[in-house]
């Protein structure tokens, strides 16, 4: 996007939000199309140009769920997830879904700039906030996975490791060789998805039994479910990505904080957004866009769409 598109979607951006009354409709239609630079470069060029911030203009335009769509767009997957990650931990317990959304099978890269983004706007280090809000097993893995100390995902092979971590995984889940079964999310946090996907393929080959199923009967509440989700991840991201949207709008009532991180998410990679749209359709026989028409209303609703075109 070239500055003179940037300073044209700032003006309109400025008109409909300008006087009495709010277009709803324009912003949806210049704010569910940009990717994260072209919207870093609007949002940066919209508060230099009109000396107002966009984000606050937005939060004081918008109302309700609309809004909270809006504001996620604006602020961009990083301040996004400084956001979100504040919002699973603040009050009373946690959102530990959210909470593994933003933080699990993450970069190192993306940990760091996480980390030193949300101290920056919170004046607390995410470490400590989120450490005050967790058991003591779960605080344990949290701290692992908050440490950024992931193997990269451009590490060449290591078939010593790979060896190793197959004979600990099985002595801490029933093979009865005295491991502790801290082993298990100790290897699990520190492999990358590359590796986690061979630790998958291999187990059951060994074992006759697949590793997620292992980690399910040995690990029960948020530890489980972390480790359910990295295994996920890295073996079905699409497909992962999928059931997590359909988890939000299943059953009685939609999760409207979930789909909406989630949706947003996804539709910051194009590409993979169209691959969860393909597999969405294959799955459940209905388009996408179909199904979270029929769970949300209004701007909401159409501003969801959108970004699902």
């Amino acid at each position: 996007m070239a500055q003179g598109d940037a300073s044209r979607e700032a003006d309109i951006l400025r008109k409909a939000m300008k006087g009495f009354g709010t277009d709803e409709l324009t912003l949806i239609e210049v704010l569910a199309r940009p990717d994260p630079l072209q919207m870093a470069l609007i949002s940066h060029t919209f508060n230099s140009r009109h000396k107002r911030n966009l984000e606050k203009d937005i939060e004081k335009e918008c109302g309700g769920k609309f809004r909270d769509v809006m504001m996620a767009l604006v602020r961009g997957p990083l301040m996004q997830d400084v956001h979100a990650i504040n919002k699973a931990i603040k009050g009373m317990g946690t959102n530990e879904k959210l909470l593994n959304d933003v933080l699990l099978s993450r970069s190192n890269a993306d940990m760091n700039a996480i980390k030193t983004a949300y101290k920056a706007t919170f004046g607390r280090t995410l470490e400590a906030d989120v450490r005050g809000d967790l058991s003591m097993q779960t605080e344990q893995f949290f701290n692992l996975v908050l440490a950024a100390t992931r193997c990269e995902e451009s590490a060449p092979p290591n078939q010593y490791q790979h060896d190793q971590d197959m004979s600990q995984l099985w002595g801490a889940m029933g093979g009865n060789t005295g491991v502790p079964k801290n082993t298990v999310w100790q290897i699990i946090t520190q492999r990358s998805n590359n590796q986690i996907r061979a630790l998958c393929d291999d187990f059951p080959k060994k074992h006759n039994t697949p590793l997620s199923v292992q980690i399910t009967s040995h690990f029960s509440g948020h530890i489980r479910d972390a480790l359910v989700y990295m295994l996920e991840k890295a073996v079905r991201p699409v497909m992962h990505d999928v059931l997590a949207l359909e988890d939000t709008m299943a059953g009685m009532g939609t999760n409207d904080c979930l789909l909406i991180e989630r949706l947003v998410r996804i539709h910051w990679n194009k590409h993979h957004l169209e691959q969860v749209k393909q597999e969405y359709e294959k799955k459940y026989g209905k388009p996408l866009r179909s199904r979270v028409a029929g769970e949300t209303r209004g701007d909401y609703e159409k501003a969801l769409l959108a970004m699902l075109q």
